[in-house]
């Protein structure tokens, strides 16, 4: 007697089949979204440790009277375009100095518009006195993965 062999998947193998494909890309579909999310904070990290490190490098060469303070600006600079534009070193013709190439993007925000606090400012002050820069914050109103406020960093 011969038996019919069938070649082929069941339908109980194939919903199974289907189950375990569809817990995979549930389960990839968040890891995916936080990678995301790290690359962007990753971003932002190091575009505000470049402002704020042009920021201090323009103090210091302010403070060691290689720049002229400019009136109530407690040697930091007047503005953020101050640091892509340059400033004139004392006693050296036609010498600037330029802290930064652009105003880098801020990637939760997707804009070069970022938050400023002047040196008179409250340290948790969210409108700008406009004497000078002494801190940058992001304008986004996200948490970050680690729970903090993205403006708080």
């Amino acid at each position: 007697m011969k038996f019919a062999t069938h070649r082929g998947f069941t339908l109980i193998e194939l919903i199974v089949t289907v189950m375990i494909i569809s817990i995979l890309v549930g389960l990839a579909v968040p890891l995916a979204r936080n990678s995301i999310k790290r690359e962007k904070e990753f971003e932002l990290r190091a575009a505000l440790r470049d402002l704020r490190t042009a920021i201090d490098k323009y103090k210091d060469l302010t403070d060691r009277g290689f720049i002229m303070q400019k009136f109530d600006t407690e040697g930091y600079p007047e503005t953020l375009q101050v640091l892509v534009d340059g400033v004139d070193m004392v006693g050296q013709v036609n010498k600037k100095v330029k802290f930064l190439r652009r105003i880098p993007r801020d990637p939760m925000t997707n804009s070069t518009e970022w938050g400023q606090r002047s040196y008179q400012d409250d340290p948790k002050a969210t409108s700008w006195g406009g004497q000078n820069v002494f801190d940058v914050y992001t304008k986004s109103e996200g948490t970050a993965l680690d729970g903090t406020k993205y403006k708080d960093w």
